[in-house]
């Protein structure tokens, strides 16, 4: 830190009154006010502060309890030494977990069976009527772990792409289950730069009449600008993570499918 030094002069100071900004510069100022407000977030995530991104991107953003296993495996998922093959590993590791954390939010209803002794047993069962969609290709990586839960869900896919000379996102396949308006949706994405790719997916599920409050989006990693674009562009639809940090880990599709 530097030293400030003060010249005192005889002559008593003069106030000018400040004349009123036009309104680009009051846009200027307002963009800069934010872009500080992102990077004093961006420093707290960093540092930990896990309930902060949970306020900011409101009720329905969720990170998973945060213990010593999740955070060794997104080191070992963030570290370029590490070989595809433990990288698949304990990425599909991280991936169950948030897949049960996702299984968590949809409804069920109590159901009361019988032992092998004879005894009734008062417990629950999963309201029929989920199924999955994969955003290609890097939300492919969290089929098997959604399956692995539960072996009879339906999936479904769509390929969501940016044109290279507008860099706008574009969708150029999408395949879902027939009735999917009617079915709670987990939609699946792993890693969220700008969340451009994940609203043109939600706005394609709207215009197959899926409500917004029917869709719980699974992800592992997000960056403080898509947390905040996806949460305000849906603030009905439930967002799980495991992180929000400014870097995202943007070789993971790479690396989990070793075309890198």
């Amino acid at each position: 830190m530097g030293t400030m030094s003060e010249v005192v002069g005889s002559r008593p100071p003069t106030y000018e009154k400040k004349a009123q900004q036009p309104p680009a510069q009051e846009q200027r100022q307002d963009k800069i006010s934010r872009q500080e407000q992102d990077l004093k977030l961006q420093v707290c995530i960093f540092s930990e502060c896990l309930i902060l991104p949970v306020e900011r991107f409101g009720n329905q953003f969720k990170l998973i309890s945060i213990n010593g296993q999740v955070k060794e495996l997104q080191t070992i998922i963030r570290d370029k030494n590490t070989t595809r093959s433990d990288f698949k590993f304990y990425a599909d590791r991280l991936i169950r977990l948030v897949v049960e954390e996702g299984l968590n939010q949809l409804p069920y209803s109590e159901r009361t069976i019988t032992t092998p002794t004879g005894c009734p047993y008062k417990g629950l069962q999963f309201v029929k009527g989920n199924c999955g969609v994969a955003i290609v290709r890097s939300g492919e990586a969290m089929e098997q772990g959604l399956r692995s839960c539960c072996r009879s869900i339906r999936l479904g896919k769509i390929l969501v792409e940016s044109d290279l000379d507008t860099h706008e996102a574009k969708v150029v396949y999408a395949k879902f289950p027939e009735d999917i308006s009617q079915r709670k949706v987990l939609l699946m994405y792993p890693i969220m730069s700008s969340g451009n790719t994940v609203i043109k997916a939600v706005n394609v599920l709207q215009e197959h009449a899926v409500e917004e409050e029917n869709i719980i989006l699974l992800n592992l990693f997000a960056t403080p600008s898509s947390a905040r674009s996806i949460s305000t562009a849906f603030p009905k639809m439930q967002i799980l993570t495991t992180e929000v940090h400014p870097v995202a880990p943007n070789h993971f599709g790479q690396k989990y499918f070793g075309t890198d």
